[in-house]
């Protein structure tokens, strides 16, 4: 798969421990997949952002762990339950990942998916007011 990517994003992961770079990459390729018009970006100095008309989502390398910031305002289902914080989070959800854990590819993308329609769709706070979503965790 081709993307145009950000160098500034292609520093960040290279930066990385060799386990944090490969989660990082697949990440990265999960969420183009999900959406050919996603872009990449970096905010907040070095974070990097995958974004389509907003946030999809943002990567965070920690000492022993990756998260992975959703932006869905937690209206995007999880079904196979990888989300792993920031359950009634108002803005956004967190899927972490350590070293030599599986990342459940076909459900992260599936997400990925949703929230870059929702953002087509005028963003999920828009979809809350509106009515035509609800937030999963019941909040």
């Amino acid at each position: 798969m081709e993307y145009r990517t950000d160098p500034r994003v292609d520093a960040y992961i290279d930066a990385l421990p060799a386990w944090q770079q490969a989660i990082c990459r697949q990440v990265r390729d999960l969420v183009h997949g999900a959406d050919p018009e996603v872009e990449e970006t970096v905010k907040r100095t070095v974070r990097p952002y995958f974004v389509l008309q907003g946030n999809i989502c943002a990567l965070l390398a920690a000492k022993d762990h990756v998260n992975v910031f959703l932006y869905d305002g937690g209206i995007v289902p999880d079904p196979e339950g990888i989300i792993t914080a920031g359950h009634r989070n108002t803005t956004g959800r967190t899927v972490a990942y350590r070293e030599g854990e599986e990342i459940n590819a076909p459900a992260l993308q599936a997400m990925f998916r949703q929230i870059a329609a929702d953002n087509r769709a005028g963003g999920w706070r828009v979809l809350l007011r509106e009515g035509r979503a609800q937030r999963q965790d019941g909040g």
